[in-house]
């Protein structure tokens, strides 16, 4: 399994194209679709991304619910319908959608933050100040992290 991650910060042109770090990219090589998928995070002001199969998953774990109930529209209005699948260019970048740049406060830079599986892109400045809280919660619930047994593979 390849992972996204540290953080890369890069110039977001006048149009929002951004070059995706080539470590991301190299992330989603070879798989169905050569792009990522964006949409704005549920849990901070920033934008959540992903390879097309983690949406997939996504997708499959929203359709978990009630197709009928409210979780099932809450998550699926505010995921999916936000979601905005990129290719790269030949370039390697994206172009940003306006809506999710607005969202997440980004002007000339914008960060790649790797999460593993995931990513987010910030504004360079808040991403400084939010990665400097989550040291702190993660110094204080340290003690709370538990190692995934290893996988086996055939």
């Amino acid at each position: 399994m390849r992972l996204f991650m540290s953080t890369t910060t890069n110039k977001v042109d006048g149009k929002g194209r951004v070059s995706v770090p080539a470590p991301f990219r190299q992330v989603v090589a070879g798989t169905t679709f050569n792009g990522v998928v964006l949409y704005p995070s549920l849990s901070v002001d920033a934008i959540d991304g992903c390879p097309m199969e983690r949406i997939e998953e996504l997708s499959r774990s929203i359709d978990q619910f009630n197709p009928l109930g409210d979780s099932h529209t809450s998550f699926a209005a505010s995921i999916m319908a936000a979601a905005t699948p990129l290719a790269f260019d030949g370039d390697g970048r994206i172009q940003l959608p306006e809506d999710l740049i607005t969202f997440a406060g980004i002007t000339d830079r914008a960060s790649f933050v790797g999460l593993g599986q995931s990513f987010q892109i910030w504004e360079p400045e808040a991403f400084r100040a939010f990665q400097a809280k989550a040291r702190e919660e993660a110094r204080q619930k340290r003690d709370d992290l538990r190692w995934a047994p290893p996988r086996v593979t055939q």
